[in-house]
């Protein structure tokens, strides 16, 4: 027996020991297979769920979006797909669970067109287009009683006057594409310009009016402001929703309304029928976001981000907000005492590019409690929280990162979207007794992965030089993204990955980009220094009017504590981020020379440009205490481009054309002219059409192209690899003739 058992013990041995033999290192291509999980909703009685799946087109140069429907009784069974898409999203379970209300955006010319509402029925068939609006709608959501659906959709805030029957033959000789601008914020980065002659308003189709054709909708909301997020009474008697009625919001602190509007039983009559008045139930010192109504229809949760009034913060900790609407009280702050993100999450570049959505918070049916996510330590946790105490129980365990959730009316079934550093993200059941225990219910990588040589990264925590008393915890977190063969007696090239934001985190997700330098060779440090989101408000604050500063301290010294470790060779080092993180990597070149070279993307150069000209206002005190031509000194001295003589290191620049967000002419564009002055080694790469999301949901082939120029860069710096993509003179090229006197 023993012989036996040896004998398949061997092999075993040998047939796991094949399996890892033939898994490879990630590539920077990968992405092209990638499948991603989006907006994901549970039937009423918990037993189904449909999600959007993103994949990437045919074609390469975007993304297909079709709804599929999962079995939740029957774990790991493979997902039925529902639509045939190309761009679905949006899905919304009817109240009885018969059918899906969805969006679709179709073609023509090679376009997609506004997006329109469709009803699939869970018994067979193809979908029913219900909405035909020019604009196109979204968000839709049913009433509670299956009545309706309500949509938003942009609406002309002066409607254009119809023209009589016998002008109709007459033709416009010139349509002007002239832009008036009187708005200090007049672009949208990744939308392009605002149309500011229109306001989004809410829109009902009555159920009973679905047939063969589209339906009329009935328009109950109108005027110059729009409806931001929106919530159905639980009687659907009523519709509740924040708007900001404010022409010019830039010049105060963020902040908005709560308005209800009266849902009419019936379709109207007449067209003309004018919208029903709406009522303000709360005028708020803050932003709300995420409304969600409790079942007795008596209370109101969001997310809001109280301000002090006298000194503004850089970063205003979202909090977990209650207030009563019967009667109207005060909102009351549930989690003032509690020091993390209520709501939010940590960066990475691989949430759907598109489809995605993470639904909102859940009362549970007796009001008692919320289930919502909250950003803690660079884990994203699913948690219930207490309405009277404001107790947070903590549903889900810590390194990883709950994208989304979905939960039935009850609150007896949950599904949640986790994604891990190696994990892209798949959909789980999670037990809501506080055991932690997840279940899991889709693997929708699993070919793809089942290839790849993945691994964790490694978590340290690093004690500070700078300043460490203003370091609650007194410890930065670093991740640390080793080689896949990694072996401790060999010396690797570094490569220092700065998040931007600045209030931003890494955290435990998958990011494409970490395990793609690492499979080409690189360690990957990838810190949270001080300016940093999940840790708490002192932390994150700490840089307010001295950024960057005491930030980039905290990434040198993460750097130092990988090098003690002593498998990093010091002379091959480089730096790179985005965004914020661009900013810091156009920093550290000027204050170091330790790094071969580096990549700024999407970065900041000139603060005093970038004001000017970004896509959002800095109007208010929490950057900067005011404009840069009344804080000269303070704009010049947290400028990388004040100290730009100092450079000696060879650098790239990322750049998306559409970017408006950080123009290039703030950022990368200032130093390559400076750099070329100095003779020192630069390059651009510019990528057209791409707005500031190049890295999350740019186009496939430019996402690709963007790595590979990347970690082209250090290969050429840090490895000695010839790149002649960068050579002034193209490779082969022979010298000009010269005749002789």
């Amino acid at each position: 027996m023993r012989v036996k058992y040896a004998i398949a013990m061997i092999v075993w041995l040998c047939v796991v020991t094949s399996v890892e033999a033939q898994k490879r290192n990630i590539t920077e291509k990968d992405i092209f297979n990638f499948t991603w999980i989006g907006d994901t909703q549970l039937s009423p009685d918990g037993s189904r769920a449909v999600y959007v799946q993103t994949t990437v087109n045919a074609k390469r140069d975007g993304y297909d979006t079709a709804l599929y429907l999962l079995d939740t009784t029957q774990p790991m069974i493979s997902a039925r797909r529902l639509t045939n898409g190309p761009h679905d999203a949006q899905p919304r379970w009817s109240p009885d669970g018969t059918q899906i209300a969805f969006t679709r955006a179709l073609e023509k010319d090679g376009k997609s067109q506004p997006a329109q509402l469709y009803l699939i029925s869970l018994t067979g068939g193809e979908p029913m287009q219900i909405s035909a609006i020019e604009k196109g709608v979204g968000s839709p959501q049913w009433a509670p009683n299956g009545s309706a659906i309500a949509v938003v959709s942009e609406t002309a805030i002066v409607p254009e006057p119809k023209s009589d029957k016998k002008d109709e033959k007459k033709t416009e000789e010139h349509k002007s594409d002239v832009r008036i601008i009187t708005k200090a914020v007049y672009r949208n980065n990744g939308s392009g310009y605002l149309d500011t002659k229109d306001a989004s308003q809410l829109y009902l189709f009555y159920t009973e009016k679905f047939g063969s054709k589209p339906a009329t909708p009935r328009q109950v909301t109108a005027g110059r402001f729009s409806v931001g997020e929106f919530a159905w009474s639980p009687m659907s008697a009523s519709i509740y929703y924040t708007s900001e009625h404010t022409d010019e919001p830039y010049y105060d602190l963020p902040h908005n309304e709560i308005y209800a509007v009266d849902a009419p039983e019936t379709a109207p009559v007449d067209e003309k029928d004018p919208p029903p008045m709406s009522r303000l139930v709360a005028k708020l010192p803050f932003g709300a976001s995420g409304i969600s109504i409790s079942p007795d229809g008596r209370k109101m949760a969001f997310h809001g981000d109280d301000q002090p009034l006298a000194k503004p913060r850089s970063h205003q900790q979202p909090d977990l907000f209650v207030m009563d609407l019967d009667p109207i009280g005060s909102p009351r702050n549930l989690t003032a005492n509690y020091d993390y993100e209520m709501g939010s999450g940590v960066g990475g570049d691989n949430t759907a590019p598109r489809g995605g959505g993470r639904g909102g918070m859940v009362w549970a049916p007796d009001g008692k409690s919320i289930l919502d996510v909250v950003g803690k330590r660079g884990s994203v946790l699913l948690v219930s929280v207490d309405t009277s105490s404001g107790a947070v129980k903590e549903l889900t365990a810590d390194k990883q990162a709950v994208v989304g959730f979905a939960a039935t009316r009850d609150t007896t079934k949950l599904v949640a979207l986790v994604s891990t550093p190696v994990v892209i993200g798949d959909l789980y059941s999670v037990a809501m007794d506080g055991s932690k225990q997840q279940t899991k219910l889709t693997d929708v990588n699993k070919m793809l992965f089942s290839q790849l040589n993945l691994t964790m990264p490694e978590d340290m925590q690093v004690v500070p030089t700078a300043n460490p008393k203003d370091i609650p915890g007194s410890t930065i977190e670093s991740f640390v993204q080793l080689p896949p063969d990694f072996d401790k007696s060999k010396k690797y090239p570094l490569i220092l990955n700065i998040h931007g934001g600045p209030h931003s985190a890494y955290g435990w997700v998958f990011d494409h980009e970490m395990q793609w330098m690492a499979a080409k060779g690189y360690v990957v440090v990838y810190p949270n220094p001080r300016g940093s989101t999940t840790y708490g408000q002192q932390f994150a604050n700490v840089i307010q009017h001295n950024y960057p500063g005491d930030d980039y301290h905290d990434l040198m010294d993460c750097v130092d504590a990988v090098v003690k470790l002593g498998y990093v060779d010091q002379a091959r080092m480089g730096v790179t981020g985005g965004s914020g993180g661009g900013l810091l990597t156009d920093w550290t070149v000027t204050q170091t020379t330790r790094f071969k070279a580096a990549v700024a993307q999407r970065d900041i150069t000139d603060w005093s440009n970038w004001w000017y000209t970004a896509d959002f206002t800095l109007f208010q005190p929490t950057w900067f205490e005011g404009a840069p031509f009344e804080k000269v000194e303070e704009f010049k001295k947290y400028s990388p481009i004040t100290y730009v003589t100092k450079i000696q290191t060879p650098m790239m620049f990322i750049l998306g054309e559409a970017d408006y967000r950080t123009p290039p002419t703030g950022g990368g564009e200032d130093f390559f002219r400076a750099l070329k002055y100095r003779h020192i080694d630069t390059v651009m790469v510019r990528f057209p059409g791409e707005s500031h999301e190049l890295s999350r949901s740019g186009q496939p082939w430019h996402r690709v192209e963007r790595l590979e120029n990347i970690v082209n860069w250090f290969d050429k710096y840090l490895m000695g690899m010839r790149q002649p993509q960068y050579d002034i003179v193209p490779s082969g090229a022979t010298p000009a003739s010269v005749k002789a006197n």
